[in-house]
């Protein structure tokens, strides 16, 4: 595999991007509550731990990319921010969320290990400096709309603030209307840049504005994306999980079920020993 640049998420180094294993990021899409983002940790945690995965959880306390004005958003900031405090303390593990605006920069790098910018916002410069300020690491998902080489320009915004912790994220590239499809010449190439590459599995198998009022997607497909990604030589999955997918409050055609992911990334773990034993 291509050697790309390594870095501790954690200041105990307990999380190494861009090492000798996979890291999956992965949990609900949106932050409903306490209850949810505990069951999901818990179990993802418990797998990750049996089978060696570096694990850090993920979820949302504010979805502003929404498609309908009367979507759910979350729980906002200051509770979102306190569970994910919680499931910290509580599981030993890193956590990471989305942050939008500039001013939510500083207060989330407060109890997130990574700073989270969505596929939209990917070329909002004060967004990216305000983020990379914090010196938390900075997961930027790839624009729909981007060439996976134009994400050196993401790169070097990071390094005018002295921060290099930076993983680009593969979310799937328009392809015409309601569809996404991955490039995976598209991961070699944002790799040959130098940092680690993640692909993000659920996001990829959306179908945008399909739904009239929403996202769908279908997740059947997600762990074939897992698969592929690490395959290709990824250096991390980025997934959405979640108990009760159908019935969740954001991108629930698209997310994982819970009860099915032990085995799903069973099977994507010995596809990434396979790949790193090459």
């Amino acid at each position: 595999m291509l050697k790309v640049k390594s870095f501790s998420l954690t200041d105990d180094g307990r999380c190494i991007i861009g090492g000798d294993r996979m890291t999956l990021i992965a949990g609900p899409c949106s932050i409903e509550g306490w209850e949810m983002c505990d069951e999901v940790a818990g179990e993802i945690k418990a797998v990750c731990d049996q089978l060696g995965i570096q694990y850090i959880f993920k979820g949302s306390f504010d979805k502003a990319n929404r498609s309908n004005v009367n979507a759910g958003r979350g729980v906002g900031m200051e509770k979102g921010l306190t569970i994910l405090n919680d499931i910290r303390e509580k599981y030993g593990i890193p956590v990471t969320t989305d942050v939008h605006e500039t001013w939510q920069c500083k207060e989330t790098a407060k109890v997130c290990d990574m700073l989270q910018i969505p596929a939209y916002l990917c070329r909002q410069t004060d967004l990216i400096l305000a983020s990379a300020r914090t010196g938390r690491a900075v997961n930027v998902k790839k624009g729909q709309f981007m060439a996976p080489w134009n994400m050196d320009n993401v790169i070097d915004k990071m390094k005018t603030c002295g921060n290099e912790k930076v993983i680009l994220c593969e979310r799937g590239t328009t392809f015409g209307y309601n569809r996404l499809v991955v490039d995976m010449q598209g991961l070699l190439d944002m790799r040959k840049l130098g940092y680690p590459v993640f692909l993000d599995a659920t996001h990829s198998v959306q179908q945008p504005g399909s739904g009239k009022e929403y996202t769908s997607g279908n997740r059947e497909f997600a762990p074939y994306m897992m698969n592929a990604g690490l395959a290709v030589g990824v250096d991390g999955i980025f997934a959405e999980v979640h108990p009760d997918p159908d019935h969740a409050v954001s991108d629930g055609p698209s997310q994982i079920r819970l009860s099915d992911f032990p085995d799903i990334l069973r099977r994507a773990k010995q596809y990434d020993d396979l790949t790193r034993s090459m």
